[in-house]
């Protein structure tokens, strides 16, 4: 059973900031994010028995670090099975990758486990993670990501995400996990 903490008001309202300075800075490139309500859920599988006919590429995100300390955002297929090991190496990580603990999620990104999106990068104030992108999903024609909210899913060409990487200071990898 996933247990459901119960927000802040000063954490609701920093959420908020930051999903307005999302959508501020999505508009300043160019970009018009579609937002489409998507239920809360705790796992994949869960997530696509929810979403019914979304249109769009779904993907998977995980957080993780190197034996260096490095962090990697990883933006993959939802049902691509990854090898870390083959992985830190594809993406010249040093040693074996671990997953990062929820609390240091929030502090890089400002976003909970379940809610990990490429677009946390804008919180990133340390400069510490790296995107990482599967090259399977640059022919799609919309990636679909949470816009820092569980319960909403923003729909984005690969193109549109490179260049919001890029907006954050940032040159995202593009790595061939087959």
């Amino acid at each position: 059973m996933v247990e459901k903490t119960m927000e802040t008001a000063p954490q609701a309202a920093a959420d908020g900031a930051a999903y307005r300075r999302l959508f501020e800075r999505l508009e300043t490139l160019g970009i018009d994010a579609k937002v489409v309500p998507y239920p809360a859920h705790a796992t994949v599988e869960e997530g696509k028995a929810l979403r019914g006919r979304m249109s769009g590429t779904f993907t998977k995100n995980l957080l993780l670090k190197d034996r260096k300390g490095r962090h990697f955002l990883l933006a993959i297929h939802e049902d691509r099975a990854l090898n870390l090991k083959t992985a830190s190496a594809l993406m010249g990580g040093k040693g074996h990758l671990s997953f990062v603990t929820g609390e240091r999620m929030q502090a890089l990104l400002g976003v909970q486990p379940g809610t990990l999106t490429p677009l946390g990068l804008l919180q990133d104030a340390e400069g510490v993670v790296t995107v990482v992108i599967d090259a399977s999903l640059m022919g799609d024609a919309q990636l679909n990501f949470h816009p820092l909210r569980q319960t909403e899913s923003l729909g984005l060409a690969p193109g549109e995400l490179v260049a919001f990487v890029r907006s954050c200071g940032r040159e995202p990898l593009i790595v061939d996990f087959d």
